[in-house]
């Protein structure tokens, strides 16, 4: 594919984008940005993205985009409440920190967990409702994205780590798909 195709395809891509999805865009960039900075408006922020993002996939039958934002919209409450929790002289309870070994483990343990509990479902969905469905690439991906955003929430430096992970898997994943290389499952 060339570039100019590429940039066609872009330019009809951007046309076709609602109001809407543009809000939960620039919402998204806007919440990543706060999560750099340590400032509280990464939840609030997050939450117009991620609320969107619940409609937007549930009106257009993408119900696990939907479960996934759902559970980045539950965490992000979660996160609000937390990173505001003081203790009594009104320090910050929570502050950013690498991990050490036992958050390591808790870390895998949390991604295993997920892991085997969403590829167990996508597999029995598989074979009852979608037969196209790809359980262990849709199960590594969901369960990154739960570990990051939990992660996030304690403000583990490593939640960086699950979401870079996520991105570089994603995109390499959607390339293999759209070379048609994971059509037959």
């Amino acid at each position: 594919m060339s570039f100019q195709e590429i940039w066609q395809q872009f330019i009809e891509g951007m046309k076709n984008t609602t109001w809407l999805e543009y809000i939960a865009v620039f919402a998204g960039i806007a919440s990543v940005w706060y999560s750099r900075i340590e400032n509280i408006l990464v939840y609030p922020v997050g939450l117009i993205n991620t609320i969107i993002y619940v409609w937007l996939s549930v009106e257009g039958q993408l119900f696990g985009e939907a479960s996934v934002n759902l559970y980045y919209t539950v965490m992000s409450i979660y996160g609000w409440m937390l990173w505001t929790k003081k203790d009594k002289e009104q320090h910050i309870i929570v502050h950013v920190k690498f991990s050490d070994r036992r958050w390591w483990f808790y870390q895998l343990a949390f991604f295993a967990i997920f892991y085997l509990a969403i590829f167990i479902s996508l597999s029995y969905l598989k074979r009852s409702f979608a037969p196209g469905a790809i359980p262990w690439a849709d199960a590594f991906a969901s369960a990154t994205a739960f570990t990051g955003m939990w992660l996030m929430t304690k403000k583990k430096v490593e939640s960086w780590y699950w979401w870079i992970a996520l991105c570089f898997y994603q995109c390499i994943l959607f390339c293999i798909i759209n070379n048609g290389r994971l059509g037959t499952h």
